[in-house]
């Protein structure tokens, strides 16, 4: 309980962290897909449906697993400094 209580700054700024690195990810991505228009927002009248679609489903799972190796890495790296885990532990046995 402790370590979830010290975490929590701590993943906080990872987060905001986070935010900003999926951003330049999805920059990157979107430029390799369209380096001649910006992405199309819902609202834009001269993209097409496909085309906003793809756009906001690209930066959702762009956003999503950057989201998550940072906070894994987080973690990790609270775990390596503390000695403790800042999240839940799986109860289950895995299977090999």
């Amino acid at each position: 309980m402790l370590a979830k209580l010290l975490y929590k700054p701590f993943g906080i700024v990872l987060g905001i962290l986070a935010g900003s690195l999926a951003g330049r990810v999805f920059d990157s991505i979107w430029r390799r897909v369209d380096a001649d228009h910006e992405p199309p927002g819902a609202r834009t009248e001269d993209a097409s449906t496909r085309q906003v679609l793809a756009a906001r489903g690209i930066q959702a799972a762009t956003t999503a697993v950057t989201l998550a190796a940072v906070d894994r890495a987080g973690a990790r790296a609270f775990r390596h400094v503390t000695g403790f885990w800042p999240g839940a532990r799986d109860k289950t046995p895995r299977a090999s």
